[in-house]
């Protein structure tokens, strides 16, 4: 059995190491594939928002200015670099090292949840889109984009193969999709869009309104 703390210590020094280039990695993602995405899922945040896998901050200049903006992130090196954005453009916001599997905030917390193109590298998506639905209000928005299972069959089998490798080596899931997930926990979609092939896929979601409602655990 593999050592889930040593596990965690490797793709953590992992993402410090990427932390300087990734933006530059990100350039060319950003052009050919997510479009818009960045602006469509911030642009929607309202009130207190709470960013998971903030990574180097490139969704920060994105946000309304009327929000009150608060970041996880794992790394401490990519969260260096998201608090030097953040000085750069002026941007208020709260940012703070944390595990999006075990968020330190009460339940109800936020009125917006936001998480863009992270969940593929988080080893337990399931356990972390709990901890988002508990950290949300009732009645909240769960902002999600990812890439995703493609809708293509051949595409979705290359994907598998592709995740034998970038699994093991870095974490990294082409073959998850967070959309039934966040069904199953009673969900309302508000907003759904998927595009390149399915390989992309952004959402809108509103939890259930009763203040007494729990999140329905997700059946695996």
């Amino acid at each position: 059995m593999v050592d889930s703390s040593a596990r965690d210590n490797r793709l953590r020094r992992y993402w410090d190491r990427q932390a300087g280039s990734y933006d530059r990695q990100m350039a060319y993602v950003e052009r050919r594939f997510f479009a818009d995405t960045r602006e469509w899922v911030c642009g929607q945040a309202i009130g207190t928002v709470l960013e998971v896998a903030v990574g180097t901050g490139l969704n920060l200049h994105h946000y309304p200015r009327d929000v009150e903006l608060t970041g996880v992130e794992w790394s401490p090196s990519m969260l260096e670099v998201a608090r030097r954005r953040a000085a750069e453009i002026g941007r208020d916001v709260d940012l703070q090292q944390g595990d999006a599997r075990s968020l330190r905030f009460p339940d109800g917390h936020f009125d917006t949840v936001v998480c863009t193109f992270s969940l593929c590298a988080i080893e337990d998506d399931r356990g972390t889109l709990t901890e988002m639905a508990r950290v949300l209000r009732p009645g909240g928005l769960l902002l999600l984009a990812d890439h995703v299972a493609s809708s293509a069959w051949p595409v979705r089998a290359l994907q598998r193969l592709v995740d034998t490798i970038t699994v093991p080596m870095f974490g990294e899931r082409y073959s998850r999709r967070p959309f039934p997930m966040v069904l199953a926990m009673g969900f309302a979609i508000e907003r759904h869009e998927r595009f390149k092939l399915g390989l992309i896929e952004r959402l809108a979601a509103r939890k259930p309104g009763d203040p007494d409602a729990v999140p329905r655990p997700i059946q695996p």
